[in-house]
């Protein structure tokens, strides 16, 4: 699916519903959007580009080549069997690249949408098809009220009202955060006393938590730049200083725990 199938997306300007007309994304008030050649569009209501704010080229194109390599695959298998069977529409909240929402467009029975605050990430993401790609901010999604069955939340901040008004009043949320020893050896390798993530999924007065799952798996980094690309995908890499980032140049492999805990919520 691509943006001629466009019907839940809304004007970021005005509000009002979107059409497809040949290369331009419109609204019934004459706001227009181009639509690139990848398929995706731009619905960033800033001064800035969405090249220059979120993930630049490098990072996206880093973060595209490590997952490409399968590292978090047991991520994106549990996500591709918990929708292969379920029907209706999903979005991916901040998808990224799009390692894992082109997983979930590959059932043909979901209409999956995908948007990032990141041009060059959402630009990857739509060229891995199956999905309709937009660049968007989190703190004002350009979708309809109430008009998803289905989204997904990967390591990203936790807007409760924005999520509230985008499902149906029968809709599910999961979102995913790091379970407590989630890349452990890559912290036992930066720092004296490495630390534990604390697991705690996002409180809200919007929406109720369901159930909670824990997934993990064992992997071994192969290389230094695979090293060095998990490190900048995460929190770490803009914490640890100087002297501590220099400790990873000197390895190749790294063994290391993943592990994520995903919690479904619904609305109240």
């Amino acid at each position: 699916m691509d943006l001629t199938n466009a019907q839940l997306l809304r004007c970021p300007v005005c509000g009002g519903g979107m059409r497809v007309n040949a290369n331009t994304l419109s609204c019934e008030r004459g706001h227009a959007f181009d639509v690139a050649k990848e398929g995706y569009v731009n619905l960033l209501r800033s001064g800035k580009s969405g090249d220059r704010i979120g993930d630049d080229k490098l990072s996206a194109r880093c973060r595209r080549d490590f997952l490409n390599k399968g590292y978090y695959k047991p991520l994106q298998e549990y996500l591709r069997s918990l929708f292969s069977q379920r029907h209706g529409s999903v979005l991916d909240i901040c998808c990224g690249e799009g390692y894992y929402t082109s997983a979930l467009a590959e059932n043909e029975n979901l209409q999956v949408y995908g948007f990032d605050i990141s041009r060059e990430m959402v630009r990857l993401a739509a060229k891995r098809g199956g999905a309709a790609c937009f660049v968007a901010n989190l703190a004002s999604i350009p979708v309809a009220d109430r008009s998803f069955d289905y989204a997904v939340h990967l390591f990203a901040p936790f807007q409760e009202a924005e999520f509230s008004r985008i499902l149906k009043d029968s809709g599910h949320l999961y979102t995913v955060v790091p379970g407590s020893h989630h890349l452990y050896g890559l912290k036992q390798r930066l720092y004296e006393t490495p630390y534990v993530n604390d697991e705690k999924l996002p409180e809200t007065n919007c929406l109720k938590l369901l159930s909670k799952t824990k997934l993990s798996a064992d992997i071994t980094l192969t290389s230094q730049e695979d090293i060095d690309a998990v490190f900048r995908m995460t929190p770490y890499y803009f914490h640890t200083s100087a002297m501590d980032k220099e400790k990873l140049k000197c390895i190749n492999t790294l063994e290391t725990k993943i592990e994520f805990v995903i919690g479904e919520y619904g609305k109240q």
